[in-house]
């Protein structure tokens, strides 16, 4: 395996990536300090899979980026998003888009849609929810269901609006014809009889459906656990490219790789991935993140006791 290379932290390499970590034969994660709308073309060869979450344009505090651009503005920059990914995107690939919109103004994931959708078919449409509350939770043996609450969610003082427990992620394709590995994220029957009852091939899993119930790990210092407004978990965007294919998957890229959630989910799979970020301090952070995955799966913040507790099934708090 050659040697990974990495610049001086805060530096950018003037004529290669700002850091790449191996892989595999012909394979690595490489990060690359540029806008992803010039970049996408020159750094990225015909990706499978595409997963990014955008700056959402409701003023989070980035560092270097005003993220309060005036909506037609930033509307035309996501139309721009989604003519360059549909340039570079293989015949048969995923472009997966996370948008999530503030209570009062609900409209914008589906207005940042119906820009992309210019250069695409919306071939899914998938909730990701971060936090739940259930009325009724199976109990104890011989025991009394319980109510649960379960995951993260900032909380929202208002008189007219609920707060917001879901963001979506919409799965554009250039044809709507791509076949999907449903099964790759598929969870048990919980009863078998379904199984010959619907028909199907002989299987323990059916399809997870459209909505991913995927709540944030507890953290415990922003600063050093989650040094970035505005993250997903890991888990999604491995998510995305399991549902897409694996074996289909030869490149992931991400034009907003932030502190490399996507990154970190391409190493998990082994799977070539290019990522841009205008934000040196992101990327450092992103490329150590990746480092710690392939050391050990030391990439995320270590769940303790408290923390599981914290995630049982009364408990239901607050998240940046």
């Amino acid at each position: 395996m050659p040697p990974e290379r990495a610049p001086r932290p805060g530096t950018r390499r003037p004529s290669g990536p700002f850091a790449e970590v191996p892989l595999g034969p012909g394979r690595s994660v490489r990060l690359w300090q540029e806008d992803a709308l010039t970049g996408l073309a020159r750094r990225t060869d015909r990706p499978s899979v595409v997963v990014t979450s955008p700056p959402y344009n409701r003023k989070v505090p980035y560092r270097g980026y005003d993220d309060a651009r005036p909506r037609e503005e930033y509307l035309r920059w996501m139309r721009a998003l989604g003519a360059t990914v549909a340039r570079v995107l293989a015949p048969d690939g995923s472009f997966f888009l996370n948008v999530g919109g503030a209570p009062k103004d609900p409209w914008l994931p589906w207005d940042v849609a119906r820009e992309v959708g210019r250069s695409f078919v919306l071939q899914n449409v998938l909730h990701w929810i971060k936090s739940i509350a259930l009325d009724r939770l199976e109990g104890p043996p011989n025991g009394r269901p319980l109510p649960a609450a379960v995951g993260h969610y900032k909380p929202l003082v208002s008189a007219r609006y609920v707060h917001g427990a879901h963001e979506y992620i919409f799965q554009f394709t250039h044809r709507g014809d791509v076949a999907i590995d449903r099964l790759a994220i598929g969870v048990p029957y919980q009863d078998l009889s379904n199984v010959r009852r619907w028909r199907r091939p002989a299987s323990e899993l059916r399809c997870r459906g459209n909505t991913w119930f995927l709540p944030y790990r507890t953290i415990r210092l922003r600063a050093r656990d989650r040094p970035h407004p505005a993250t997903f978990p890991t888990e999604l965007p491995e998510w995305c490219v399991r549902l897409h294919g694996v074996a289909r998957t030869r490149q992931v890229v991400d034009p907003f790789v932030g502190i490399g959630a996507s990154a970190i989910a391409a190493a998990r799979i082994g799977v070539d991935f290019v990522g841009f970020d205008l934000d040196a301090g992101y990327l450092e952070v992103a490329a150590e993140r990746v480092r710690a995955e392939l050391r050990g799966g030391a990439s995320e913040p270590k769940r303790s006791s408290a923390d599981a507790e914290a995630l049982g099934p009364t408990a239901c708090h607050g998240s940046g």
